[in-house]
């Protein structure tokens, strides 16, 4: 790929042709949240785009680049999302017939957008149960045919495409002080950035990632692209394993700052979104917002005016259930925490009045023998961290220890369902937590390939609306065959990662003779 000058993409972008297709979205200021933060919070609207995802605007730009040769031959592309459904509309605009391969764990509401979007002038054809293993397919089958392919952000006309936004937003809003842009693949931050900061160097910059997919940051530190081994699968939009090698060269040059975020602070920006303009964000879309959150509080802004990119409102609806769970603790407003009662008369009553009148959100109790019994418990925090350290100060002086779980995945994930089971006999009990494809028939293919060689000991798997299924399993492995064991998992097509040693499974769930954390785990 040849590279272009920060001046060729500025003429690139001027003279891009997506108003054919795209729309000007509005800005909207976000007054709730301004006078939470005591900064101006402006909102760029992607989400009024026809397929509701800023990616109509580089699919469309790059098709218009297309010779009259490659229009007749046809396209050829990979994307479980919001890539897939923009093209899709372009296609249909441009009258060019469209191969789009969506792998075979694609919720359907979004397969059935592509083909709705795309009508007659596209072709789904769905390949394997990853990304990658989709992106493979298509280029093999578009070399085959002799078609074009279209990528999802490392090309310049799609760069350019995206970059469009920054020309709007410097419009709306000429005095604004820092952008901040959801980095994937790193198409969106390259455009904006690119046309930006050749207008308005002053303005700063912000790239933000999912802590799961923070590809752009792992670059950066390498100094090149490079591979992450997983990401997860909440921010789907934004789950690429490896950015773009032009949108790396551009981001390195004209980003100024980097902020991670993690998958609680994206549901409370869902939140602040909701409140603020109705509007409901995937998870990728409220990136920015969670960034500026967490940047106005480490930084001491005020007074500034700030914006962020709501880049797609393309969710699954199912996936609301995960973000309501989650959205008090990104917020602060909730915490989750371990409690140890002592088995004795009146004990459990003590412990509430300890308690006292907050709001309790969960409260999970089980007997664990004849001296003593565990609570999972969840309040409501009005004036966050320093209202749960009073009460577990409170708590401590009644003999209660407690140790916080609102920062524990596997407590928030997995064992806040599962609280009241722990093993009648001693187990050479190891835990381990998987992720899988998500597709019909998925959870079943799953327990096959683990075989039958080792006892089951735990299980809990919950459906979250995502691509990936999340499963925490438990087995019996007597000592001799542990390398057998640990040889088998090294064998199967899974990720997977040893939880045995979390304080929340010990807590709760362990065999019972195990030495207990105490409060002073983290």
């Amino acid at each position: 790929m040849s590279q272009l000058s920060h001046h060729e993409y500025l003429k690139k972008i001027l003279l891009a042709p997506v108003y054919d297709a795209a729309v000007q979205s509005d800005v909207t200021l976000m007054s709730r949240l301004s006078n939470q933060l005591d900064n101006d919070i402006f909102l760029k609207r992607e989400d009024q785009q026809p397929v509701k995802s800023f990616k109509l605007r580089g699919a469309y730009n790059r098709l218009m680049t297309l010779s009259n040769a490659q229009r007749e031959a046809g396209i050829i592309a990979a994307s479980a999302g919001n890539h897939a459904q923009g093209l899709a509309y372009g296609a249909k605009m441009c009258g060019v017939k469209a191969t789009i391969v969506m792998p075979e764990t694609t919720p359907d509401i979004k397969v059935e957008a592509v083909k709705q979007f795309g009508g007659q002038y596209v072709n789904v054809v769905q390949h394997g149960t990853s990304f990658d293993m989709a992106s493979h397919y298509a280029h093999q089958l578009g070399e085959k045919q002799g078609l074009t392919f279209i990528p999802p952000f490392d090309d310049p006309d799609v760069i350019a495409g995206q970059g469009t936004i920054g020309k709007e937003l410097l419009e709306q809003l000429p005095h604004v002080d820092i952008i901040f842009v959801a980095v994937g693949g790193g198409g969106l931050a390259a455009g904006i950035a690119v046309y930006l900061k050749q207008l308005r160097p002053d303005i700063k910059i912000i790239a933000v990632e999912s802590e799961e997919s923070a590809c752009f940051k792992a670059a950066k530190q390498q100094g090149r692209p490079v591979s992450l081994p997983a990401v997860g699968i909440f921010a789907d939009g934004v789950a690429v394993k490896t950015m773009g090698t032009e949108t790396f060269r551009l981001c390195n040059e004209l980003i100024d700052d980097i902020v991670t975020v993690t998958n609680d602070e994206i549901c409370a920006a869902i939140k602040d979104i909701f409140d603020d303009t109705r509007v409901i964000a995937e998870p990728a879309g409220a990136l920015s917002v969670a960034a500026i959150k967490k940047y106005v509080k480490a930084n001491a802004l005020s007074g500034c005016k700030l914006a962020g990119i709501l880049c797609g409102a393309n969710i699954n609806f199912h996936t609301l259930r995960y973000v309501s769970e989650r959205c008090e603790l990104g917020e602060r407003k909730e915490a989750v925490f371990a409690a140890t009662i002592p088995e004795r008369t009146g004990a459990f009553k003590q412990f509430c009045e300890c308690v006292g009148g907050k709001a309790i959100t969960e409260f999970n109790y089980r007997y664990a023998g004849e001296n003593e019994a565990h609570v999972f418990v969840g309040i409501r925090l009005k004036q966050g961290a320093a209202e749960y350290t009073a009460l577990a100060d409170n708590l401590q002086k009644g003999g209660f220890n407690t140790f916080d779980l609102s920062d524990n995945e596997l407590a928030k994930l997995h064992v806040r369902h599962m609280v009241g089971g722990r093993p009648p006999t001693i187990l050479n009990e190891a835990v381990f937590a998987f992720e899988f494809p998500e597709y019909p028939g998925a959870l079943l293919k799953f327990l096959s390939t683990l075989g039958e060689r080792w006892n089951i000991t735990l299980f809990h798997y919950r459906n979250h609306g995502a691509a990936q299924g999340l499963v925490l399993a438990g087995f019996d492995i007597p000592p001799p065959s542990r390398q057998e064991f640990n040889d088998h998992l090294r064998q199967l097509d899974y990720q997977y990662q040893d939880v045995s040693k979390d304080p929340a499974y010990r807590f709760f769930l362990s065999t019972p003779t195990e030495v207990q954390p105490t409060c002073n785990l983290e």
